[in-house]
């Protein structure tokens, strides 16, 4: 039985991606904004609606028949500077207000379709824009809140209480152009996150929190690939013993497996670890994936670095891995890391298939106090 949200209520979110629809009696025009942890939007790409659908993380669905207007949510797919998305909507009549035609959130399980909860709001008055419900961060866990916030001006209104300006377009100089969304001067926006590319230019050099979807010309890529990790140590004549895993985790952030050198094949060879590679090798360990052939429900993979003899990567420099195709030997993209820290645990990479069955990689840089993969499950599971 699905239970209704009361106006405030806060329940968890029970599936990392889910669409919020929006109906009423009225035409409406539903949006999402983006929000970083001091309550401001990053950039005009935060607002996300008809002109613009989409998003990191955020994708606008046109009403089509019977089928509403919606706002799905990739949580795992969000920038880690994004703590709150907001679901919002208008009236497309200027003259219309919501005074007995209340809206009703219907938040569904993107993956299934599953309804989780519904939500409508109290009696309204002389409001044109409401601000419906809030997905946001807790910890390492996202929840969804029943706000039902009215605004009587319109997105103007709304925008302005999040330190924006919601500007009309200049259709004598361009027609086709969407109206701004433009943050204020004061205070200035905090900084958008790196931007997602592909490999439509080759190889690909990210930097910490980038990624890169692994697409090339709208495909994805046609065979396997091998993600490899190396380093030194950091006074010549020292050794350096460090392992590489991969850890998988369903749509919960639930670990499905790991693969390490104790276990080098899991999910029937769609990933296989490589272990220590020989000595001419530029390489210290690598694995091969076959993405294709994953189970669907592994929904993202975390490339993680751990020294069980308690080794700390300041003993360490010029960490880096490196994505190859494992047929020609090509580099397609590259991250060095950017900094050691005193800690025998360090998260390299996540590898996140997104509502669109693509694979994004993102580079990351997060050291964790564990010395063996066991301990780096929890600590990689709130970076999805």
């Amino acid at each position: 039985m699905t239970t209704a949200l009361a106006q405030g209520a806060t329940a968890p979110l029970t599936a990392v991606r889910v669409t919020v629809e929006v109906t009423a009696r009225q035409r409406l025009d539903v949006v999402a904004v983006l929000l970083t942890s001091a309550g401001r939007v990053r950039s005009d790409a935060d607002l996300i609606r008809r002109q613009s659908p989409r998003g990191p993380g955020v994708l606008h669905r046109p009403a089509t028949g019977s089928v509403p207007q919606a706002i799905t949510v990739d949580t795992w797919a969000l920038p880690r500077d994004v703590t709150r998305v907001l679901v919002a909507a208008n009236l497309a009549d200027p003259r219309a207000t919501f005074a007995g035609a209340e809206p009703t959130a219907t938040v569904r399980d993107a993956a299934t379709g599953r309804v989780i909860t519904t939500f409508t709001p109290p009696r309204l008055q002389r409001e044109t824009a409401l601000l419906v419900v809030e997905v946001h961060r807790r910890g390492a866990e996202w929840k969804l809140r029943a706000v039902g916030r009215g605004y009587p001006d319109g997105l103007a209104g709304l925008a302005a209480e999040f330190g924006a300006s919601a500007e009309e377009p200049n259709t004598a100089a361009d027609p086709r152009r969407a109206p701004a969304f433009t943050p204020a001067a004061v205070p200035p926006p905090m900084p958008a996150a790196p931007p997602r590319g592909t490999l439509d230019k080759g190889r690909a050099k990210l930097v910490e929190d980038g990624s890169v979807a692994l697409v090339k010309q709208g495909r994805p890529l046609p065979g396997p690939v091998r993600l490899a990790v190396g380093w030194a140590p950091a006074r010549p004549g020292h050794g350096v013993d460090l392992d590489v895993s991969c850890l998988a985790f369903d749509a919960r952030r639930e670990r499905l497996d790991t693969a390490w050198f104790m276990k080098r094949s899991v999910f029937d060879g769609a990933v296989r670890h490589l272990g220590e590679l020989p000595a001419d090798s530029p390489d210290a360990e690598a694995l091969d994936l076959d993405l294709a052939a994953l189970p669907t429900e592994v929904c993202g993979l975390v490339l993680v670095v751990n020294s069980f003899s308690g080794q700390r990567f300041t003993e360490v420099h010029g960490t880096y891995f490196r994505l190859l195709d494992p047929a020609t030997g090509d580099e397609l993209v590259r991250y060095d890391l950017p900094r050691t820290d005193p800690h025998p645990g360090l998260i390299l990479a996540k590898l996140v298939r997104h509502l669109s069955g693509e694979w994004v990689l993102t580079a990351l840089a997060t050291s964790v106090d564990a010395k063996t993969a066991r301990g780096m499950v929890q600590p990689a599971s709130r970076l999805l």
